[in-house]
């Protein structure tokens, strides 16, 4: 079967979850853009009229363009929690700008004769306003609703992250679950959805003057719909849980858990910093994390256990490319004076003082390294000889600290760090391409997300630490020339999680009374 018969029966099979990503997406859009113009408009003329407001709005408008929208999803999250509202209030903020500026350059750039002739007409300054500067300034205006909407429909994507659903939610499980149809699944609804309304927008620029009252109509119903969406969309009886988006997707994650333990939880996809601030606030009530997971401690919460023996083993080693072992076969010993030497506690430790108590994430590890007897205090600066990746959470930022100090240390080799990226599918494909050499890696992950075997030889093998090892030791060798050198020691497996308060209150002490 070709490629494009793959993803075309991809999306014959998850053609209901589709739709209904490119309905939320299409809601959220919209509804931040009515808003949006609808403030945008106001504030344009405003400025247009009050020249010293325009100074303090154009540059309030501007700094918000300059956030980034992980950074303002995050921000608002406190105020607003998950779900829909922080998305729209997020979105409303990111189309300001072209809406605020083209309405304000529109209007004072038409021309004074113009707007002179209109006033010894005997016009008044609301009347010049709409039967002049207005109709003169609107195909100014409309090109900035145009981009407002263009900006919006991306940005919408990452709103995803926040539980509010929309065409994200494809986009970040198949970057975390290496599914190039998934992510394709997202991103050509997403482009199609902006091209297609750009067009709309295009024809009611021209048409404006009598669509003007059906145009009003129309946004006041999708308001009111999206608000009875919203509200019928709760599910207050159900547990809410907060999971990333790969977990959701990958092999050993929501699906099969859910089968194992007959569970029906109100699951919100959310990005993994996020999770954490949502459970602490009680916007969820359960999330899915890591066994050594600083943040267990930091926010008081407690695991439950996994009666049914669920999750399988993630031993954390060093990925490494073939070429670069054979470049400098130095690195494998030095590399062994770590291995098996990190247990969970001091993991768990670790993560915690980055996490909460906010210490340098280098000087962590520099003094585990040292408590160790390891040597830790060279630093190079210049052209790298290897190049070392991590995922975007702090464990895995940590290890890639770790392991350009050993490498400076006990090598001549100099070591540059490329740290956060969002998902498996982007490092392994980075690594791939020869753009990072090494990066913190898990058994778990390597199995399930990137081999994925068939389910006679997980059945097999999942649960056998050293027998997993051999066998994606010797599949990654072979099919991607990569190494995977001697584990670490801690084992950082997929845990559920709930606030201790939560949790004594329900009487919940494991994943199976959740189903209950």
């Amino acid at each position: 079967m070709s490629e494009w018969a793959r993803f075309i029966s991809f999306i014959v099979e998850n053609q209901q979850e589709l739709w209904e990503q490119v309905g939320e997406h299409m809601w959220l859009t919209l509804i931040s853009l009515l808003i949006s113009i609808t403030v945008g408009l106001s504030l344009g003329i405003l400025i247009s009229k009050i020249s010293k407001a325009s100074g303090p709005v154009l540059g309030f408008v501007n700094a918000i363009q300059t956030i980034p929208s992980i950074a303002l999803l995050g921000f608002l999250l406190p105020f607003f929690g998950i779900g829909v509202l922080p998305a729209i209030v997020a979105l409303f903020l990111y189309g300001l700008l072209p809406i605020v500026r083209n309405t304000y350059s529109g209007i004072t750039n038409v021309d004074p004769a113009i707007r002179e002739a209109a006033v010894g007409m005997g016009l008044s300054k609301r009347q010049v306003l709409m039967k002049v500067e207005l109709p003169l300034a609107a195909p100014v205006i409309f090109a900035g609703i145009r981009t407002a909407f263009v900006i919006n429909v991306g940005v919408a994507t990452l709103c995803a992250l926040i539980a509010a659903g929309g065409l994200g939610e494809f986009i970040f499980r198949g970057l975390s679950t290496n599914n190039v149809y998934m992510i394709l699944a997202g991103a050509i609804p997403a482009g199609l959805m902006a091209l297609f309304f750009d067009g709309i927008l295009g024809l009611i620029q021209r048409h404006i003057h009598q669509l003007k009252r059906p145009l009003i109509g129309l946004a006041v119903l999708s308001i009111f719909f999206v608000v009875y969406q919203w509200l019928s969309n709760t599910a207050p009886d159900k547990v809410v849980a907060g999971f990333p988006s790969e977990f959701i997707e990958r092999g050993d994650g929501y699906a099969g858990l859910r089968e194992r333990y007959n569970l029906d939880l109100d699951v919100r996809e959310m990005e993994i910093g996020l999770m954490y601030q949502a459970v602490k606030n009680g916007d969820v009530d359960v999330i899915s994390g890591f066994s050594t997971d600083g943040r267990i401690e930091a926010f008081d919460l407690i695991l439950l256990e996994d009666d049914q023996n669920y999750f399988p083993p993630y031993h954390a080693a060093p990925l490494v490319r073939t070429e670069l072992l054979d470049r400098y076969p130095e690195l494998r010993s030095v590399f062994n004076q770590i291995a098996n030497r990190i247990t969970d506690t001091d993991m768990s430790r670790m993560n915690y003082r980055v996490d909460e108590k906010q210490e340098n994430m280098t000087e962590v590890a520099r003094s585990f390294l040292e408590s160790k007897g390891l040597r830790s205090s060279v630093s190079r600066e210049g052209e790298p000889d290897v190049v070392i990746g991590s995922k975007n959470f702090t464990e895995s930022y940590l290890l890639a600290e770790m392991f350009k100090l050993l490498i400076e240390n006990y090598t001549s080799l100099t070591v540059e760090l490329k740290l956060g990226f969002g998902g498996t599918k982007l490092l392994f494909d980075a690594m791939q391409e020869g753009l990072i050499d090494i990066y913190p890696e898990y058994t778990g992950t390597g199995l399930l997300v990137i081999l994925k075997p068939d389910e006679q030889v997980l059945s097999e093998i999942i649960y056998e630490k050293e027998v997993v090892l051999d066998y994606i030791r010797e599949r990654f060798r072979n099919e991607y020339a990569l190494e995977w050198l001697a584990p670490l020691g801690f084992n950082n497996t997929h845990a559920l999680m709930m606030r201790r308060l939560d949790a004594e209150q329900k009487g919940i002490k494991k994943i199976s009374d959740l189903g209950e």
